[in-house]
């Protein structure tokens, strides 16, 4: 395999032109690629690209249409980075409380192993995490006004105030080894059972990273699946094998996760605002359908559906 070049951005027009893309504005697109970089920009060429393996672009397939569907998922990104940041601060909240009330809140309490789950074979895991987060603690509480003040004034820092520094991953990882009746507590405020929280966390712990750092969003398939839900029956979502094809490992499980954990309302303004996002990109679409873009996500056609259902 033959190394890759560094190519201006006319080289990189004339790439884009050869494959078949139309580009009826040259120095449009040459901004657009010196801003946005040609490597994640061709990372949406996907869709529109012809399916016998050519590796070109479907006739009439415009540079402004590639551009479009790269926004629509820098706006997506920035919707569900926003909605996940609510479900991991109302999750860092809950279980701090929880934890605080049933074992205390001082470091002795929240990083002592004998408060979490009694069993053998989670005990190299509950080490190796209580490690992890003290060496959040430790490079992250200085940072903090909050922690900083605690430690001054008082010589602790209650699970309150550092579940500020602990990462979404190792908050969803601390929950997956406490005590069952902890667990149960948490899980009940939600109203899910305690294996699919186990189950969500990571996943959105996933996507809240991958949001973060502008990676490809509309059409992320994460190696974990959720199991099926009512929502999954009521949206009559086709089985292939006796597993749903939609809602399962792509964005609208992430959809799924969020109807059962973030606010009513929220969930309802989340879903407006995807909602007026793929209106948008359908206006800018012409060689392909907006169809395509939602069999992406795994949207099925009536996805609107899931805001009114209890």
């Amino acid at each position: 395999m033959g190394s890759k070049t560094f190519k201006t951005l006319d080289e990189q027009i004339e790439i884009l032109q050869k494959k078949g893309l139309v580009i009826d504005d040259v120095d449009y697109a040459k901004e657009v690629l010196l801003r946005e970089n040609y490597f994640f920009l061709s990372g949406y060429r996907h869709l529109f690209l012809r399916p016998d393996g050519s590796r070109k672009f479907l006739p009439g397939t415009n540079f402004r249409e590639l551009y479009g569907l790269f926004n629509f998922d820098r706006q997506l990104r920035n919707i569900l980075f926003k909605n996940i940041l609510i479900v991991e601060n109302n999750l860092k909240s809950i279980l701090s409380y929880v934890m605080s009330k049933n074992h205390g809140f001082k470091e002795q309490h929240y990083l002592n192993a004998d408060n979490f789950v009694k069993d053998n074979s989670k005990t190299r895991q509950i080490n190796d995490l209580l490690r992890k987060m003290k060496r959040q603690i430790n490079v992250n509480g200085k940072q903090h006004a909050a922690t900083s003040h605690y430690m001054v004034n008082y010589g602790y820092i209650p699970l309150w105030i550092v579940v500020k520094v602990l990462s979404f991953g190792i908050v969803g990882e601390l929950y997956s080894i406490l005590q069952k009746e902890d667990q149960e507590e948490i899980a009940a405020i939600y109203d899910v059972p305690v294996h699919s929280l186990i189950n969500y966390l990571p996943l959105l712990a996933n996507y809240r990273n991958l949001c973060a750092h502008e990676d490809l969003c509309f059409n992320n398939k994460p190696h974990k699946k959720i199991e099926g839900t009512k929502y999954h029956d009521i949206l009559n979502i086709p089985k292939e094998e006796d597993e749903y094809i939609y809602g399962i490992n792509d964005l609208f499980a992430i959809i799924i996760i969020m109807k059962q954990i973030l606010k009513e309302e929220d969930f309802v303004l989340m879903m407006h605002e995807i909602s007026y996002e793929l209106d948008i990109l359908d206006g800018k679409l012409e060689t392909i359908d907006i169809n395509n873009v939602l069999e992406a996500m795994g949207f099925p056609l009536n996805y609107k559906e899931i805001v009114r259902m209890n």
